[in-house]
């Protein structure tokens, strides 16, 4: 999974291909009336802000470690393992992204409300204008992407928040000490 997770970091091109893909699929067999060509140019027009999105994301945040695929694919690593770096530099790089990620998911439980609003009124007009196996086919995946929304925003927050606390206290292990069970007892 580390291999997947540095090659999508290094080349953004084949994460957002993978995406618009995916979403191609999703939507042509929702709608199989259409052809696939058809379906692949509407959804990489729909994807377009979501792209411009997810670049300026990037570039930013390779500012902020010093402008290098390499150096972001190392600070990304960290963060997943929970691995507090022993080098300053990256200590200061890794602090500044945890940081900036946290603002940026300030509002993540008004924003998980509003998808689930959002995915239970297009499941409902859905039904209203669609079949009864699409439209269960729609709450289906409602409900199951809203979980994983909801399991992945609250394990991302947790890494986050595990990682400025661990980079506060000034320890190397400070990471793995918050995130595993407290250490036993001597025994007397």
């Amino acid at each position: 999974m580390r291999r997947i997770n540095d090659f999508f970091i290094r080349h953004t091109w084949a994460a957002i291909v993978l995406g618009v893909v995916v979403a191609s699929v999703l939507t042509w067999v929702l709608y199989p009336g259409r052809s696939p060509g058809a379906t692949v140019v509407r959804t990489c027009l729909y994807s377009v802000a979501g792209v411009a999105v997810v670049l300026a994301r990037r570039r930013k945040e390779k500012g902020v470690v010093g402008g290098s695929t390499e150096r972001l694919v190392s600070v990304e690593q960290h963060l997943r393992t929970g691995e507090v770096p022993s080098d300053p530099e990256d200590r200061a790089a890794v602090r500044e992204i945890v940081e900036r990620r946290l603002h940026q998911t300030r509002h993540r439980g008004v924003a998980l409300v509003f998808f689930a609003v959002l995915i239970a009124g297009a499941t409902v007009l859905f039904g209203l204008t669609g079949g009864p196996l699409r439209t269960v086919g729609l709450a289906v995946f409602g409900v199951v992407f809203m979980g994983w929304l909801i399991w992945n925003s609250n394990r991302q927050t947790r890494r986050l928040r595990t990682m400025r606390d661990a980079l506060r206290s000034g320890s190397a292990d400070g990471a793995a000490r918050a995130a595993g069970p407290p250490p036993a007892r001597p025994a007397l």
